[in-house]
């Protein structure tokens, strides 16, 4: 394998992987605070579908992207309201905010383009590559991490800032110790609910983020189904990285350079099904997971926090 081909298949991975790592840190971070949100899903595609509508009818990529991480926060605060507040089941209700959010977004998608059109074949501004001079020529990886586009730097930066803050802060312990014991948290004076529904809405917003990541850069434009599943494909990355922010990107590496590398079986030509091979990234996906759990020395460090899923009220402390 060239070195030319190994540098394109690692930069098509970071690419590809960059809206599924803002996804997934998101939702390891909701659910490091105690909340279980399985509406990863309805967040990136309705982020997807409002981020690319605001930017083609504002002009302006930042309006784009604040407008699908303000969606994103909106739905995960309906979900925190749902969950926390009426202490409903959050896989219900997770699952009722992908399935409203997938069908809100395919109706907006036929309304949201000019004079209420469609916003399906519709061109408008996207994420170009910026070149950064000298690293961009350093050899296999220069290309590959340094011609990216600003929501691709963004993740570079937004990595370290997260595992920073969560394990090098007091706040960032105390979002640990609220995914364990709530009780000994608000014990400490601290308000557990109110920082739960403040985790759930970045959550959301970061899966909103990553919803935007698609339709203006990475597949420019709308389509229905847009996200492909990748919501999902969050949700189990999370238990593949153990909740830490760093495994996350690699994960959504993982997802992303299998996806490279169909595309350039695809693209050689190749006598393999081509509906097999856009199941790859998500069957590698599976299998990682599977070893994962299965391998006795991984599981012991998986670790989910113990109170994840379980509703929580003042009155119930010990």
């Amino acid at each position: 394998m060239s070195l030319d081909l190994i540098s394109s298949i690692l930069g098509i991975a970071v690419f590809a992987g960059t809206s599924l790592t803002y996804a997934t840190i998101g939702e390891a971070i909701t659910e490091r605070s105690g909340i279980l949100n399985l509406g990863v899903e309805g967040m990136m595609i309705m982020g997807a579908v409002t981020g690319f509508a605001a930017a083609f009818h504002t002009g302006s990529l930042m309006i784009g992207v604040l407008a699908a991480m303000g969606i994103g926060a909106l739905l995960a605060l309906l979900h925190a309201f749902v969950t926390i507040t009426l202490r409903a089941d959050q896989i219900v209700s997770g699952l009722a905010i992908t399935l409203a959010g997938t069908g809100l977004a395919s109706f907006l998608g036929e309304r949201l383009g000019p004079d209420h059109g469609a916003l399906v074949g519709l061109q408008g501004p996207r994420f170009r590559d910026v070149v950064i001079p000298g690293l961009s020529s350093l050899p296999v990886v220069g290309e590959a991490l340094f011609a990216q586009d600003l929501v691709v730097y963004s993740m570079y930066l937004f990595i370290p800032l997260v595992w920073f803050y969560i394990y090098r802060t007091s706040p960032g312990q105390q979002l640990r110790a609220m995914g364990e014991s709530p009780a000994t948290v608000e014990a400490m004076g601290i308000p557990v609910l109110r920082y739960r529904y403040i985790y759930t809405m970045v959550g959301g917003a970061l899966a909103g983020l990553g919803g935007a990541h698609l339709s203006l850069a990475y597949t420019p434009g709308w389509s229905e189904n847009l996200t492909g599943g990748r919501g999902w494909i969050a949700v189990a990355l999370v238990i593949f990285a153990s909740w830490r922010p760093a495994r996350a990107f690699v994960g959504a590496l993982l997802f992303g350079g299998v996806n490279a590398v169909q595309f350039r079986l695809q693209a050689s030509g190749t006598t393999i099904s081509a509906n097999l091979l856009n199941m790859a990234p998500y069957i590698m996906t599976i299998l990682v997971l599977v070893l994962v759990s299965s391998a006795s020395s991984l599981r012991s460090r998986l670790g989910a926090p113990a109170a994840l899923g379980v509703p929580y009220s003042r009155e119930e402390r010990t």
